[in-house]
Order: C-alpha cells, then structure tokens, then sequence
C-alpha cells in the first residue's frame, strides 16, 4: 500500500465522542448501583492501538461547549494520547445538544452482554464538513490514513455527507482510506438507497475494506454466498466467496479482512480472523481466549491491523498483530486496546502470559 513518507497524522478519523456507563463486577444494569465511565467511539477505538504505540492520531469531531460530559472526554483523549479537532456548539436548552451515553455491561458465563444506547440529542449527529480546515489537515499537515466506518457515516444525512466529503478530499491528497462498513438497520431505516450509494462511493475510494458477511450484502448490495454450516470454516469459505464479488465490484482496495467469532460463553470465546492482501489469503484460525468485556474486540483487530500497515510490515505479520490487539481488548474494562508495547502484543500472539520482570 502506498503511504504518505511524511504527513503530521499517521491516522486520523471523523467520529461521534461519547461515554459508555459499565456496572462494576459484570453485573446487570437493572440491579447494578456502581459504574465505570469512559470515553468511547467505534472510530476513536481503533485509533487507541497507534496512539498508546508512539502513532500520532487525530479525532475529528463535534462537542458540546462548557459541557461536563465534553470536558471529560476531551481529558480522556488527551489520557489516550489522541489529538482532536472540533467545533463547540451550545446546548441551547434542557432538551438540547448533548453526547451519546452507552449503557453496557460486560455478562456473565451464559447471560450474555446487553447493550442500550442513548443517543438523544447526539451532539455528533451534526457534524459537517464545514466543522474542519480540511485543507490543512489533509494537504498542509498532511495523513497517512483516514478511517471511518459505517456508523458515523449511517448516523445522518449530515454525517454522511461529511464522510463522503472527507474522504474526497483526502484520497484527493493522497491519503489511504480504511472503511469498515458496520451495518446497523436502526441507522438504515428510511434511508437504504441514499446509504447504499453513499457506502458504495466510500467502498470505492478504500484501500482497507473490512466487514463481515452480512456487510458487504447489506451496505454495499454485494451477492453474497449460498447458505451454509454455522461453524467458523463454513464461514470462512463463506467470506472467500464474498470477497471475490466483492473485488470485481471494488477492485482498487488492497486488503479485505474480518474477524472471526464463535462465543461459547460470556468469558470464553473462539477468536479467529481472515484477510485477502497482496494476491494471497491470510488465515488465523480460531483460538480460545478468556474475555473480561466483549465489546471493542473488532475495532482492536482493526486498530492493530491499521498499525501493522503504518509499519509497513508484511500483510500477514499486520494481521497476526490486529488478532493480538482485538484479543487484548477483550481483556480490558475500556472499550479498546491500549498495549505497553509492541512486545506485549506479541506475546498475546505467542500465547505468553508469563509474567515480565
């Protein structure tokens, strides 16, 4: 893949900012009276995994002006090591602008994690191009690689304009482009043909395309395979076929890549992932991990995956090293990766868990 040599931001994403209430002690919302509270976006995740390694990173956002809620996720991106860009807009009233909350616990053995969001009055839903100096981001300072993903650019009519702005401009300014398409149908009802050409035109200017089955069919109108077993290698032949219609439809990306999944409890799953890259398929299969919070696990594959190609190590050892981090995210409170080192992942890859003195 052909990166930037010199640019301010090795990554760069445009997201909505919010916060995600966990119960302590893997315990149900319902009955639960303690919470741990951090910032969280699906974009800004993937970016934690460069960003604790010494990266330079960029938020592109949207906040609510002298709001609580915005201050503290201003001080956490700044804990995460994430620069950000933003306009402040006013509440305006009680029942004005705020951030999204996301209400999650982690489940426990067979009861499994229950998610709710909150996204009244999402401040991010307004985000507009015109919210950022896209001259100076992309062409004075310069990325390496935009990433975005299917739910800030399914948010809104607003959202999504931005996105297919932003990544014009950038691919104008020769930027890499990462896409994971993750459909949501609440973000699609009511809007499937304008979201589908506008997922498709984004499609069209990636070079990293990542998404699951049910993806590339939903977002991007790609034939999927015939129905088959449920188990992880029927998925994975299932995803090969895919990704041959999808590269007669979208030929110029590089990499196609999902992760594999089968969760055989709240604390137990089998983790696996699979990419096409350089004319060649990569398989990990899937391996056992123990899971302290499911939530976050794809974007650390996608984190990690976005790391290796910044390093421009071999496709392979890229992959290797998104399977570590997505695997490290699980086993961490926050909704993200943030590894001590490279070493450390590694030895996740390696299945070292000695202690190091």
């Amino acid at each position: 893949m052909k990166l930037k040599k010199k640019a301010k931001y090795d990554l760069a994403t445009v997201t909505s900012m919010g916060v995600r209430i966990t119960p302590v002690d893997r315990q149900p919302v319902e009955i639960s009276h303690n919470y741990f509270m951090q910032s969280t976006s699906a974009e800004s995740n993937v970016l934690n995994v460069s960003s604790f390694l010494g990266l330079k990173t960029l938020v592109m956002t949207r906040f609510v002006k002298d709001n609580a809620i915005a201050k503290f996720i201003k001080g956490d991106l700044r804990r995460r090591n994430i620069e950000y860009t933003g306009i402040e807009v006013e509440q305006d009233n009680p029942w004005g602008y705020r951030h999204q909350f996301n209400i999650a616990d982690s489940g426990y053995g067979l009861r499994g994690p229950r998610v709710q969001n909150d996204r009244a009055g999402e401040v991010g839903r307004t985000i507009s191009p015109e919210d950022f100096d896209l001259e100076k981001i992309f062409k004075k300072d310069g990325v390496r690689i935009l990433h975005l993903s299917g739910l800030i650019a399914a948010m809104s009519e607003t959202t999504t304009k931005t996105c297919l702005e932003v990544a014009r401009y950038a691919k104008a300014n020769g930027t890499c482009i990462s896409f994971d398409l993750n459909y949501r149908a609440s973000f699609w009802k009511g809007r499937e043909k304008q979201l589908r050409n506008s997922f498709r035109e984004i499609a069209s200017m990636a070079d990293v395309l990542i998404g699951n089955e049910e993806d590339f069919q939903l977002a991007l109108g790609v034939k999927g395979p015939e129905a088959g077993g449920k188990d992880l290698s029927s998925k994975i032949e299932g995803f090969k076929k895919m990704i041959e219609e999808v590269k007669k439809q979208f030929p110029d990306a590089q990499v196609y890549a999902t992760t594999l999944r089968e969760v055989l409890n709240a604390n137990e799953h089998m983790w696996g992932s699979i990419m096409y890259a350089d004319e060649k398929w990569y398989v990990e299969e899937p391996r056992h991990i123990q899971v302290l919070d499911r939530i976050g696990g794809g974007d650390g594959f996608v984190g990690g995956l976005l790391y290796g190609i910044l390093k421009q190590w071999k496709m392979e050892d890229a992959m290797h090293f998104g399977w570590a981090t997505g695997a490290m995210a699980t086993t961490m409170l926050e909704d993200y990766a943030s590894p001590s080192d490279e070493d450390q992942v590694w030895s996740v890859y390696k299945g070292n868990a000695r202690v190091k003195r």
